[in-house]
């Protein structure tokens, strides 16, 4: 039986620790655009208060979460017991991207461990908490993260991410600009006026 609650409860915030895996839900506006869901790993979420999470995301293909979020606010964080008691929770809320350079970067990266491949930190601001039974999940068991990624971003070095993230994180499949493009725009602009024009 599902069950709604205002906040983050001490338990809640028990059971979201224990979780190596969570996914983030967010859509445009346009009834005709993608919604997009986003498995997230790593130890990269954190709780600041019963109504503030946020974690830290790292450089990947798409940047559809932060263009939605640019252009809508609306997210969704649901986290899944694959192991011991079922259980399915839900965090609702508005969400903002927090990118190196913006006032806020600095005190909330302290709050991660470093990754290579960071890109920008996702806040959300919880409106409403759910919980359901999670029945029908089946068991799965964790037996490592990937390093991947990480191994991936480390190849790439600095300067190569940030060109990755410029050509394919600008703007959502959809075509909405996302932080990461539009700091790359307003660059462009006061460089080269008019130089992106037909991409944005």
């Amino acid at each position: 039986m599902a069950k709604l609650f205002p906040a983050i409860l001490p338990e809640h915030e028990a059971f979201i620790k224990k979780q190596r895996i969570f996914f983030v839900g967010s859509a445009p506006l346009d009834k005709n655009g993608h919604v997009n869901i986003s498995p997230k790993g790593y130890d990269v979420l954190r709780i600041f208060s019963p109504t503030e999470a946020a974690y830290l995301d790292l450089t990947g293909s798409g940047n559809e979460t932060s263009a939605h979020l640019l252009e809508n606010g609306r997210i969704t964080l649901m986290f899944i017991a694959f192991e011991g008691a079922p259980m399915i929770l839900r965090l609702y809320g508005n969400g903002r991207v927090v990118v190196p350079g913006m006032s806020e970067w600095d005190n909330l990266v302290k709050h991660f461990d470093p990754l290579p491949g960071s890109r920008q930190i996702i806040v959300v601001d919880v409106h409403e908490v759910k919980t359901s039974c999670g029945f029908g999940v089946p068991f799965f068991s964790f037996s490592g993260d990937r390093d991947t990624l990480q191994r991936w971003a480390l190849s790439k070095g600095e300067d190569g991410l940030v060109a990755y993230r410029n050509e394919k994180n600008a703007k959502s499949m959809d075509g909405i600009v996302t932080p990461i493009g539009q700091k790359l725009f307003d660059l462009s602009c006061s460089d080269a006026p008019g130089k992106l024009d037909e991409n944005f």
